[in-house]
């Protein structure tokens, strides 16, 4: 299964190049065909997203509430999210989906295109590395390499530099930037070894990644979570008083 899609990969890549005529932009064609596809999906995952943000307050209270009674406690947190129709996973499934393309690139990148696959001159080999870079014709040489790189590491952490200016909470806020701040330095350290065309692929979706996040992401997130705190609401009790009208009483005739 994994072979084809290797080789399923590699030709949609193939006739993307032989479409453009340059392999680098087959890669960047490649990359936005994929977040197209996938954009409904991110609509979606961004819902669930600010959903999950608006039931923190009301799943912290179960959690201080059953505390003591774990069992209790997944059973109301479970009828939180059919009620409210939260998947905790949701926000997870684009960025699952994109991991085999991004894998299944090294393969490709490596094996299943010719040695002198270029982007349009800027970058000499798609397959060379970062590290294979310096290498072979040094640091200066290598600068473009090096920018790709550092690159995969910067636009791995912008997103997540964006999303925290909605965190209201200074300590959640400063726990992101340290983890992004360090998944960007882990992205660096993966990247130097991975082929130019592979932190090609990554670098343009990040900055698909970036400009949805300036655009559509604050906005769907903004509306989602005021639909979803709108319904944490207690509702108003409506009573419906029927008003009686007084008879008048018959008097009794002497």
């Amino acid at each position: 299964m994994w072979d084809w899609f290797i080789d399923f990969l590699a030709w949609v890549l193939q006739v993307l190049a032989d479409f453009c005529g340059d392999w680098g932009l087959a890669v960047v064609l490649l990359t936005v065909i994929i977040r197209l596809l996938l954009f409904p999906l991110t609509v979606k995952s961004l819902r669930s997203n600010a959903q999950m943000q608006a039931i923190q307050p009301r799943m912290k209270e179960i959690q201080t509430l059953y505390a003591d009674d774990p069992e209790r406690q997944q059973e109301e947190l479970r009828k939180i999210y059919t009620e409210r129709s939260v998947n905790p996973l949701g926000g997870c499934l684009p960025l699952i989906l994109q991991m085999p393309v991004f894998f299944a690139l090294f393969s490709v990148l490596r094996d299943r295109i010719p040695e002198t696959a270029h982007f349009y001159g800027i970058l000499d080999s798609l397959a060379q590395s970062v590290s294979g870079s310096i290498a072979s014709v040094g640091w200066l040489e290598s600068w473009v390499f090096i920018l790709m790189d550092i690159g995969f590491g910067l636009l791995t952490f912008l997103p997540m530099l964006l999303q925290m200016r909605n965190q209201d909470d200074s300590t959640q806020r400063n726990t992101q930037l340290i983890m992004g701040l360090v998944m960007a330095g882990m992205m660096i350290w993966f990247g130097w070894n991975c082929p130019a065309g592979v932190l090609l692929y990554y670098d343009t979706s990040a900055i698909w990644q970036v400009v949805q996040q300036v655009f559509i992401t604050n906005k769907v997130q903004e509306q989602a979570r005021a639909e979803a705190e709108e319904h944490l609401q207690p509702m108003a009790v409506q009573v419906n008083v029927e008003r009686r009208v007084r008879k008048k009483r018959q008097h009794k005739k002497s």
